[in-house]
């Protein structure tokens, strides 16, 4: 598959995944807006063209160059190993989301990442939408630390893209206020990370929100001692407890909202 393919597919997955979330949600969610849907909407939907816009400008070359470097030279930790192609794609996704679990984990236990972070956990409802609502600031940082993980792995295009769709899907999975029958998701939480779990993450108890920490493995969390499960779903409140009025979290102010007084 072609490089311009495989770069199609990805925003094609992206806002499919956007789109079939929200007809799902729209029918079953599990709980109701306690806020505007569509000015959330538009705030976070706003976010997501923007970043993807900067991000590929500033990017989008150094990663798609940092790729063809370390393919055609056979660089990186990877090569170590003659892997079959399934054992590759594996290997790739497990080690990028354990180092996505280190990062998210810094991010909010380092004040000044928090500040950026704190952007993402601002919104005061979650679903599908949610899952790109981030700083510029922030996804920045995880750019380049991208581009230091695929030279050091040694990771080819193709397993970068797969990655990025099942961490993308993941995520939106996981932010959704989809109602999900309770035996899968206990079935899902052995491996994986369902709604109920990252709810449990965006809860304005810092307690809860420092935990947690998965996107696609649930191991890491359990591994770590990060993982927290036993809290009441119903009562959870989403948010950041400082952040309480939506009218002061629409896209000029999360723009500025790194640069202000952080918040707890």
């Amino acid at each position: 598959m072609t490089i311009e393919k495989l770069l199609m597919l990805r925003v094609l997955c992206v806002w499919g995944g956007i789109i079939v979330f929200f007809i799902f949600e729209s029918r079953y969610a599990y709980r109701r807006s306690s806020v505007s849907k569509v000015k959330r909407w538009v705030t976070n939907l706003s976010l997501t063209v923007i970043n993807g816009v900067v991000l590929n400008l500033l990017f989008g070359l150094a990663i798609l160059g940092t790729v063809a470097y370390v393919t055609q030279n056979r660089l990186g930790l990877l090569y170590l190993v003659d892997w079959s192609a399934g054992v590759r794609f594996l290997v790739t996704v497990v080690v990028l989301d354990f180092f996505l679990y280190v990062w998210h984990l810094l991010n909010h236990t380092m004040p000044t990442l928090w500040r950026f972070h704190q952007v993402h956990h601002s919104d005061m409802n979650m679903d599908v939408s949610s899952a790109s609502r981030f700083h510029i600031g922030e996804l920045t940082m995880s750019a380049l630390i991208r581009i230091s993980l695929i030279y050091a792995l040694g990771v080819k295009l193709e397993e970068l893209v797969v990655f990025e769709i099942v961490l993308v899907l993941a995520a939106q999975f996981q932010h959704s206020v989809l109602r999900v029958p309770e035996w899968f998701e206990r079935m899902w939480w052995v491996v994986f990370v369902p709604p109920s779990m990252h709810r449990i993450h965006h809860s304005v108890i810092i307690k809860e929100r420092n935990s947690n920490y998965g996107t696609i493995f649930s191991l890491w969390d359990r591994f770590f001692g990060t993982l927290v499960s036993q809290v009441n779903q119903e009562q959870i409140r989403i948010g950041v407890g400082s952040y309480h009025d939506p009218e002061k979290l629409k896209l000029p102010q999360l723009l500025i909202l790194p640069f202000k007084q952080v918040a707890k």
